[in-house]
């Protein structure tokens, strides 16, 4: 019998490393179930889940031309079925009167601002602000420590 994917076959555990185990199939070839291909749940360590000499039944997921084998445990286990997520409940109507009046109340402008007012106050924090930004670098420029006299 050769080996082909898709195949179910017995094979024995021979050696279980950090990213897997190797497991010797019939004829004599050996084949590798990656640490990803162990488990549906997460695998943190493969000693775990698997002993050398352990009985495993797996399913070949690849052969490539080097003859290199992947196999898994995981495919041949059904996936555990998901839990029913429950339906986001929509909001009673009280709670959307309430928002609906809180955008309206948000929309509104505290105090009206004419556009020369916003204009001049966004220039004077601007310049607040450059003129700050000139102190901390104008302090930090010095070669050796020393500092220039004005």
């Amino acid at each position: 019998m050769s080996l082909e994917v898709g195949a179910i076959v017995e094979g024995e555990v021979t050696g279980i490393t950090n990213f897997g185990a190797f497991v010797q199939l019939p004829e004599g070839k050996v084949g590798l179930i990656h640490i990803s291909e162990v488990s549906n749940v997460y695998v943190k360590d493969v000693h775990d889940f698997l002993k050398e000499h352990d009985k495993v039944k797996v399913k070949v997921l690849s052969i490539d031309e080097r003859g290199k084998i992947g196999l898994s445990i995981k495919q041949l286990t059904p996936p555990a079925p998901a839990a029913p997520q429950p339906k986001p409940q929509r909001p009673q109507n009280e709670n959307r009167e309430r928002r609906a009046g809180a955008r309206t109340q948000a929309a509104r402008p505290v105090s009206p601002l004419t556009f020369e007012d916003k204009l001049s106050k966004f220039l004077k924090d601007s310049d607040d602000r450059m003129l700050d930004l000139k102190r901390n670098t104008e302090s930090k420029r010095g070669g050796r420590g020393a500092r220039r006299e004005r």
